[in-house]
């Protein structure tokens, strides 16, 4: 071989040698840069998986802080509504009282109970009396029968004006119609009350020689008398014992649970049996009294009542002593009472006369 030739080959060798050592950096090279691109590609994944997670945490954030508000809320509502539903128990509760059945007691305990809470009253009330004012038996029959649908406080404003014009039976018997009806006004119902006091009147001039009967049987058969009415009419003015059944007497046994009987005649009876008869009268004061001034029909003041551990309705009324006590009535709350002229022993006990008709 020529030396030209082999220098030639030497160089096209050289040459390729190069080339391939090229090629090595050159693979080398896109070897780096596959792999540095593989560490890119693996950081964006990376980046974007690190962003996903701390998006779903501020998503998990968001909604905890979400829950949060309206945990709150809800706390507040309920809380805004404890009060409330704190009412609604107490009225439940006190539904409840007033609606459960009567429980089993036996009747020695009922018994016992029940003079127990007549003994209580007693030392209340040792001025309990008929809350009418009346000088003889005819005045008192004439102003029951007029108290039917008013108080007795109104009755006692209207009947000095009928007496005085009217002072016995023969002369109410004779009476103008329509000149009680004018005193009788005051009194509702005048019409139907007229009627009833001139036709009681002139029963008694005609049948019982102008006085009035004292036995039930003949009481009764006056215009206008009742069974209360006529005990009534026993019990003050004769002496003669007798149950008063009106509306504040069949509410208090009733919440006392002496009796779970509605009508009058029934409730007469049953409450009748667990006392002597001899207490029948002062009994019906004591009640009815306790009814007026303390054990309310709508609001009871339960925190002021002396007999309350006796009650099985208890905290069907206010509870709280201070707002109990401004729920008393008459001499208890140092207000009037119904009598225009009433009893010494209630005078003396603190209690205020009634004014007259027009007064104040």
């Amino acid at each position: 071989m020529k030396p030209t030739a082999k220098k030639a080959a030497k160089k096209a060798t050289a040459t390729t040698k190069k080339a391939t050592a090229t090629t090595k950096k050159a693979t080398a090279t896109a070897k780096k840069v596959t792999a540095t691109t593989k560490k890119a590609t693996s950081s964006k994944a990376a980046a974007k998986k690190t962003a996903a997670k701390e998006t779903a945490v501020v998503k998990k954030a968001a909604a905890a802080k979400s829950v949060a508000k309206k945990t709150a809320a809800v706390k507040s509502v309920a809380k805004k509504a404890a009060p409330a539903k704190s009412v609604a128990k107490k009225t439940a509760a006190a539904r409840a009282v007033a609606k459960k059945p009567l429980v089993a007691e036996p009747s020695t305990a009922l018994v016992r109970r029940a003079r127990r809470i007549n003994r209580e009253l007693a030392e209340v009330y040792p001025y309990a009396h008929p809350e009418l004012d009346f000088e003889n038996p005819f005045q008192l029959v004439v102003a029951t029968v007029l108290s039917a649908q008013t108080t007795d406080l109104r009755v006692n404003q209207t009947t000095p004006a009928l007496f005085a014009k009217y002072p016995t039976p023969e002369d109410l018997a004779a009476a103008n119609p329509e000149e009680v009806e004018e005193i009788l006004r005051p009194t509702g119902f005048f019409r139907a009350k007229t009627k009833s006091v001139i036709g009681l009147s002139r029963a008694l001039a005609e049948e019982f020689g102008g006085q009035v009967p004292g036995r039930l049987e003949d009481l009764v058969k006056l215009p206008g008398v009742g069974r209360k009415t006529a005990f009534v009419v026993l019990g003050n003015a004769f002496g003669r014992p007798g149950i008063t059944v009106d509306t504040h007497f069949q509410r208090l046994v009733r919440r006392w649970q002496w009796t779970a009987e509605t009508e009058p005649d029934k409730i007469e009876a049953a409450v009748g049996a667990l006392f002597p008869k001899s207490e029948w009268t002062m009994l019906s004061h004591h009640v009815i009294f306790h009814g007026r001034r303390i054990c309310h029909a709508r609001k009871p003041a339960c925190g002021a009542c002396p007999i309350a551990p006796l009650c099985p309705a208890y905290g069907e009324g206010e509870t709280d002593p201070e707002k109990a006590r401004k729920l008393l009535k008459y001499e208890k709350g140092g207000y009037p009472g119904q009598r225009l002229n009433p009893p010494q022993a209630y005078l003396d006990a603190g209690g205020i006369p009634a004014p007259p008709l027009g007064a104040g």
